[in-house]
């Protein structure tokens, strides 16, 4: 199934026609964005600073208004919508609880501003932290709690009023690796378990892999791939998608006949995922894990081995490449040529893609 889900369907939650943000008047931070938000899906939006995946997330939330296009939550226009009229939960990096409330009052919150009282929000808010596991933590202060407890009350806080979409905005960022780790699935499974629709925006890429049904990858302002985490890392777009997602070995070439590619004079068989003219630059990506050693094939030096517990990282340079680095990565029990010896690399066609620079 395309990434790209035809226009007008009843899936489609959420709708970018054409969006621009710029905030001089003349630098757009976000350029010509089209992007669909499936109904129940978990949707990542992910990129390195400034590349204006945050801004999109601000413009949905109506924290910011598009300086062109249109965004449509639910088939209706929004942008002139204040956040609190766009029936969309919030979750942000530094939770913003309030510290004089309880557990249960910061949960609340949101329900007041709907006329939700009484019986009914109490009964909506022990649901919200019986989502979450928090049940009988209604009184404690957020000081009072782990910082993986306070990303649970800012999601129950989300969550609670029932919204058509939750907007999460680098959420796990000031967590431990182990915890964040945990909350990641946490937050997939309730995610799933729920149906709700999640927007997420991380800088993280193994964290967007994990947690996604898609990723839209941003950089300088564009969306440059919308895909399924396995086909975001399988089948990157271009040479910025292959080197931001994962570790990748990105080696210059040309385009040659026969889905080739010429590297300084080595032809090394690959694939093409989109026409690209004969003699054309390009770029031979292919992933650490990919390669491997043989009786024949591309000769190198090994200049450095790395035992990393779950594999061995390997460094080679290849002359024949034009003395390029590549790194390989083997399962730590696979025989390794000890550094300086002269070895041979196999490249497979298959996960060779010769892709537009």
């Amino acid at each position: 199934m395309s990434p790209y889900p035809a226009r007008g369907g009843a899936d489609q939650l959420v709708v970018f026609d054409g969006v621009q943000k710029s905030y001089d008047g003349e630098t757009l931070v976000v350029r010509d964005l089209n992007l669909v938000v499936r109904r129940g899906e978990f949707l990542t939006l992910l990129g390195p600073s400034g590349s204006g995946k945050t801004t999109t997330l601000m413009m949905l939330g109506g924290f910011e208004r598009p300086t062109a296009g249109h965004i449509r939550l639910d088939g209706k226009p929004v942008e002139a919508l204040p956040p609190e009229k766009r029936d969309i939960g919030f979750v942000f990096q530094n939770y913003a609880l309030f510290p004089h409330m309880s557990v249960a009052e910061n949960v609340a919150f949101p329900l007041r501003y709907r006329g939700v009282k009484g019986a009914e929000a109490r009964d909506r808010v022990a649901r919200a932290l019986a989502m979450v596991r928090l049940e009988g933590f209604d009184s404690r202060k957020p000081t009072q709690l782990s910082g993986g407890q306070q990303q649970r009350v800012a999601l129950a806080r989300a969550l609670v009023f029932q919204p058509k979409l939750v907007l999460m905005d680098e959420p796990l960022g000031a967590l431990d690796k182990q915890l964040r780790e945990r909350m990641q699935i946490e937050i997939k499974h309730l995610q799933q378990t729920l149906g709700i629709t999640i927007v997420f925006v991380t800088h993280d890429q193994s964290e967007a892999l994990t947690m996604s049904d898609r990723v839209a990858v941003f950089h300088d302002g564009v969306l440059q791939q919308l895909a399924t985490p396995r086909d975001l890392y399988d089948e990157p777009g271009n040479a910025f998608v292959a080197g931001f997602v994962g570790e990748n070995n990105l080696l210059p070439c040309t385009v040659a006949e026969g889905g080739a590619a010429m590297v300084h004079g080595a032809r090394v068989a690959g694939v093409l995922p989109a026409p690209l003219p004969i003699g054309a630059a390009a770029v031979l990506a292919i992933r650490p894990e990919r390669i491997g050693f043989a009786e024949a094939g591309v000769p190198c030096v090994v200049t450095e081995a790395f035992f990393l517990g779950d594999h061995t990282r390997v460094e080679v340079a290849s002359a024949a490449l034009g003395g390029a680095s590549l790194t390989v990565k083997l399962p730590p029990s696979a025989a390794i040529p000890p550094p300086g010896a002269p070895a041979w690399l196999d490249l497979p066609q298959a996960h060779c893609r010769i892709i537009a620079p």
